[in-house]
């Protein structure tokens, strides 16, 4: 069985898209050559490793095996590339971290630090939601992820690196602002404006409603802070955030902070990997630039 490695990466794209086009564009091929490796890859491997529902493609048993190993190849490939790179030492090299949108308030200034000190570390940030951090992690596709809230998966390491107070907000002009306690209860008579579903964030927020019995009415929702911030400004209803995501606005008097009974909900920002993963020196740097000084540079 000769096998490539190209047909096992286009042959990986579009397993977990289940779509030639998809994966077309992802890869930026044609459509075409797409096809002609998958075909290939089949006919090496002398079984079919789609097939179609409709105008849909599943996975054969043979596929679901063979996209298996792919990723395992994928992921020794990416380990032994780290590898490499860690015996050019901090010189050079690259560090690919991926942070959720309430850490990129204060991550940029985490990495302005790093690369002045390791200039010539290529430093490559992905800034995306929760949901995307897990699937980056479990790919092993990031060197270190940071967010608000520690995955629950046994093979990853989680470090709290710093405090992630998420605070109760509303427009300066809000019946509520300046009162010294608000009573919990009074808060089912508003609507909030609401993250979008496995945000940690929003599952902070609800565990805490949940835990003391009371019931928000969801107004709105939204997918990035800078919408809920819009949203809560423009008096569509209260919402939880990070105190990290509203430096500004408190200082412009475009939100205020609402006294509210328990709050503020003491949460930690993370610093995450898989377990058992070798660390480049690079990564090993900025670990420690986390765990030792984001206080400060925060």
């Amino acid at each position: 069985m000769h096998v490539t490695l190209h047909q096992l990466r286009v042959f990986q794209a579009v397993a977990k898209h289940l779509s030639y086009t998809k994966a077309s564009q992802v890869l930026h091929l044609s459509q075409p050559a797409v096809s002609m490796q998958v075909h290939q890859l089949e006919e090496s491997i002398g079984l079919p490793l789609f097939e179609k529902l409709g105008r849909r493609i599943a996975l054969t048993e043979a596929g679901r095996e063979v996209y298996q190993y792919s990723r395992s190849i994928a992921r020794a490939l990416r380990e032994m590339e780290e590898v490499v790179e860690s015996l050019k030492g901090l010189s050079r090299g690259r560090l690919s971290i991926a942070v959720a949108s309430t850490v990129n308030y204060f991550a940029p200034r985490l990495l302005a630090v790093f690369h002045n000190r390791y200039p010539g570390i290529h430093l490559k940030l992905d800034i995306t939601n929760r949901e995307r951090l897990l699937e980056l992690l479990a790919d092993n596709r990031v060197d270190l992820v940071l967010m608000g809230q520690a995955p629950e998966q046994a093979d990853v390491e989680a470090e709290p690196f710093m405090e992630n107070p998420l605070v109760l907000v509303a427009p300066p002009e809000h019946p509520l602002a300046g009162q010294d306690v608000i009573p919990l209860k009074r808060l089912e008579e508003e609507v909030f404006v609401m993250r979008e579903p496995g945000s940690g964030t929003r599952q902070a927020m609800e565990r805490f409603f949940d835990q003391r019995g009371i019931r928000i009415r969801h107004g709105m929702q939204m997918t990035r802070n800078e919408a809920v911030k819009q949203a809560v400004r423009a008096g569509l209803g209260l919402s939880v955030v990070s105190l990290h995501t509203i430096e500004l606005e408190l200082a412009t008097g475009k939100l205020v902070v609402l006294q509210a009974e328990g709050f503020p909900i003491q949460r930690q920002w993370y610093l995450v990997y898989r377990r058992g993963k070798r660390l480049s020196p690079a990564a090993r740097a900025f670990r420690e630039l986390v765990l030792r000084e984001s206080r400060q540079l925060a």
